[in-house]
Formats: structure tokens, sequence, C-alpha cells
């Protein structure tokens, strides 16, 4: 019994780590384009969102180190320049999403004040917070992630049984791939890599258990944390294209987000999502920084001013960033996460399967390979050309940004055989 509570009590707590507040304005948006190809778009959504994610805890479970392990049979250096980039966009996107989640949901439905003025509050207190660690935010997560779950499980069971117009076509080309792509903004398989480092510390610090036990413990424990993430995203999803019909297509993500839950839960439930968002987003905010500057003073000998000028520099940038609307964040995101995830999710699944099949040549060689193809679609974004297109129509899958996937797993497919076949030069 004492195992299962284990598990329950860690999948809980993993679960909440995953839990940005500012994913949940994506899912019920996606399914407002998506129509009646909402089923599409959530096999899409989950495979990204979901499953990727799922794998990385796997992966932690098998390693039980740090993200610098994921990436160390590529390289020292390659390991640590990976960690940093993907520090650096945490700063940079998803905790200023953030703040700008916050005033959209939860200041300018009731005040006319700037997206620049909630930022400023907003990165001032994340800043307080950072330099003086408090268990006050452990304690809000614990009781802000529950009752946020209920209230979305509310929403969702209401609206599935609400009687809606009829429901209109598809503006998406792609589901499943628009999917796949809206699940990148999730920045979950980052998140993996972040959180379940934390994991590990935290079960180190409290157990005495064994490598094996530990390993089944966190393993079971993804499966935890991946089934409710499934829940909620699937169910918002599925709502947001039930009750396209009654709502504008100009209509924003948080606004759609906010709009479901006044039209299930009245005003007041609506309010009251919105202002525990809110409070989950500014714990989400000061996480990342926290963790940022934790990394970087870890680099630099535990430098306390190495922490202190990360801090500022991260609050800074989130006062800067946090001023756009949530779709400009979003928007702008799409370079970077074309450059980040096709190296992560590679580095994720090559940590998952057997060592035999993951030999530092082939990470060397799946990885660069991730890395090169993945190109095209970082430069079609910032730099649209003719010429461009014509190499990306030429890569099988270039026109769905998924240029990179099927070159890796040839180059996958042709290492280990070539390290099967002359044994002695596996590594």
């Amino acid at each position: 019994m004492n195992k299962t509570k284990d598990i329950l009590i860690t999948g809980f707590a993993l679960f909440s780590m995953f839990f940005g507040a500012g994913n949940l304005i994506l899912p019920p948006f996606l399914g407002f384009n998506a129509g009646p190809d909402w089923f599409l778009v959530t096999i899409g959504f989950v495979i990204t969102a979901v499953a990727i994610p799922l794998f990385g805890i796997m992966a932690h479970a098998k390693l039980q180190g740090t993200m610098y392990d994921f990436g160390k049979k590529v390289s020292h250096v390659f390991s640590i320049i990976y960690c940093i980039l993907v520090y650096a966009i945490c700063i940079i996107l998803p905790a200023p999403r953030t703040a700008s989640v916050t005033h959209e949901m939860a200041i300018a439905p009731f005040f006319e004040s700037s997206g620049l003025l909630t930022s400023s509050i907003y990165f001032i207190l994340v800043f307080v917070f950072v330099m003086n660690r408090s268990k006050v935010l452990d304690l809000l997560g614990k009781y802000l992630t529950p009752i946020i779950i209920a209230i979305l499980l509310a929403i969702i069971g209401i609206a599935v049984f609400m009687p809606t117009g009829s429901m209109q076509p598809s503006q998406l080309q792609m589901p499943l791939v628009d999917g796949i792509l809206e699940g990148y903004q999730t920045f979950d398989a980052l998140a993996a890599m972040v959180v379940g480092a934390v994991l590990i510390i935290s079960i180190n610090l409290n157990s005495s258990q064994s490598f094996n036990e530990k390993r089944k413990l966190i393993f079971k424990a993804g499966l935890v944390a991946g089934f409710g993430l499934f829940v909620i995203y699937t169910g918002l999803i599925l709502i947001g294209s039930l009750h396209n019909s009654e709502f504008p297509t100009t209509v924003t993500r948080p606004e759609l987000l906010l709009a479901l839950g006044n039209k299930t839960l009245g005003s007041a439930g609506a309010s009251l999502l919105s202002i525990l968002i809110a409070l989950a987003c500014f714990t989400t905010a000061v996480g990342i920084i926290t963790g940022t500057a934790d990394y970087f003073k870890g680099l630099f000998n535990n430098s306390k001013q190495v922490y202190t000028l990360t801090a500022i520099i991260g609050s800074l940038l989130g006062i800067i960033m946090g001023q756009f609307d949530v779709g400009y964040i979003i928007d702008i995101a799409i370079p970077a996460l074309m450059f980040i995830y096709p190296i992560t999710i590679i580095l994720i699944l090559l940590n998952t399967i057997p060592e035999k099949w993951a030999t530092s040549l082939v990470f060397r060689g799946v990885v660069i390979t991730a890395f090169i193809f993945s190109i095209p679609d970082f430069l079609k974004i910032l730099l649209p050309s003719e010429n461009l297109n014509t190499v990306i129509d030429f890569i099988p899958l270039g026109q769905f940004n998924l240029g990179w996937l099927l070159p890796s797993l040839l180059v996958f497919a042709l290492l280990n055989a070539f390290e099967h076949i002359n044994p002695s030069n596996a590594s």
C-alpha cells in the first residue's frame, strides 16, 4: 500500500511540475480551429505534449542524473551548450508568457492597465521570491493544482453535455501535423529535462531506495502524470471543437478559455479560474528563473553573484517580453522551438532505448543529422526564400516542418547496422 501511495504522491508532484497554467490556453484554441478534426489534432498534440515528455521522465528514471547526462554521449561541450540553450529559451519565452497570460486572463478583464505595468510588477515580485526562497510557493502549488484541475474537469464535463450549435469546418490543412507542432508550444519536452532532474534530487533526499526501486517509482509516477495531462489536454481540445461555432474567429487563446469558463461555470467561476491560473503562472515563472539561476551558479563554482545576476537578467527579460500579447510570444517562439525540439526529442528517445542501440557513435550521428535537417525549418521562418522552399520540398516530410525525422531514423538504422557488423567500432 505504501508503494502505491508513493507512486500517487510522486505522480501528482510530477504532474504539478508539468502543469504550466499557460499551457491550458493552447488545447481549447487548437480544438476551436480543428472542429470535426479534433481527434487528429489531439493525437498530434498528445505525441509532443504528453508522450515525448513521458519518455523524458522514463529516460530520467534510467539515467537518474541531470539534464547534462542526456547529451554527454555526444560530447561534454555539446551537453553544456545544450543545457545553456534550454535554460536561455525558458527564461526568454515560457517564463514571460506566464506574465502575458496573467495579464490577459486576470488583469485586462477587470482593469484598464498596460501589459508593461503588469509584467513590471509581476517580475519584480518574481525576483523577490527567487532571491528569498520560500516554501510558500511550494504550499501554493500543492493546493492550487488540485483546485484548478477540479475547475477544469467541471468545465470539461459541463461543456461536453451542454447543447451546442453546428460545428464549424476545420481551419487546419494538416490537423495531425498542426497538433504535433502546437504541442511544441507547451515546452513540455524541455520541462521533462528540467523537472525530471528536480524529481531525482527530491527522491534521493527523501528515500533510501535502490537504483532499480527508484527507477520503477519514477516510471509508474510518470504514467500517472502522463494520464493526467492526457485527460486535461484531450478534454480541453474536445470542448474547444464542440463550441467552435459560438465564438468569433478573432477570439484569442486566453479569451476562449475564459469564455468557456464563463459559459459553463458563470462569471464567478470564470473569475476564480483566471485568478488561480494567474497564481499558478507566477509559481511557474519563479520556478523557471530559480532553476536557471541555480544552473548558472553551478557552472561558476556556486557563485552567489552569478545567481543574483542570472535572476536579474531573467526578471528583466520577463518584463520586456511579458508585456506582449500571448499570441505574439507564441509566434516568435516558433523558430527557437523548430531548432531545439528535434534535438530534444532525439536525446530523449536515445536515452530511453537499450544501450546497445544507443552508443556514443549513434548519439553523435543522429543528433548531428537532426540538427542539420532542422536548419531549413528554422531558417524558413526567419529568412523565407524561394531557394529554401525548394530545399525543404526536396526533403521527405520537409513541407510539414518534420524534415529532420526520416533522415534521423535512417542514420540511426545505418549506424546500428554498421556497429553490429563491425563490433570493434562500437563505443
